[in-house]
């Protein structure tokens, strides 16, 4: 059971796109990767809000995640999103391990 969560950073003169480059240039998002558990941790961007940066970020578990959390990353990663004086929105999804339903795939393309 995997569990996603989706974070929305947001800030203004381009401080959330700011904040996902020097996560990436400084070596955290490698080193978040790297953890035990983590399966995804992307950074994308919104086509109709610019100052908005969303994280995908997924773990095998919420063993992983809280093992994540009281790591001397996150320190790093507040660190930062102070710096850039950003807010978050966040979701939270738990993996259907059924898989694609065999009415979708249909309108799948692989």
């Amino acid at each position: 059971m995997a569990i996603t969560v989706n974070i929305y950073y947001s800030g203004v003169n381009g401080n959330a796109k700011k904040f996902a480059e020097e996560m990436v240039s400084s070596g955290v998002v490698g080193d978040i990767r790297a953890e035990i558990g983590n399966l995804k941790y992307e950074y994308f961007f919104p086509m109709e809000d610019e100052e908005t940066v969303l994280l995908i970020d997924s773990w095998k578990d919420q063993h992983s995640i809280d093992v994540h959390h009281a790591s001397p990353m996150m320190g790093k990663i507040i660190e930062l999103r102070e710096k850039y004086d950003l807010h978050m929105r966040v979701e939270r999804y738990v993996s259907d391990e059924t898989g694609v339903p065999e009415m979708d795939k249909a309108f799948i393309k692989e």
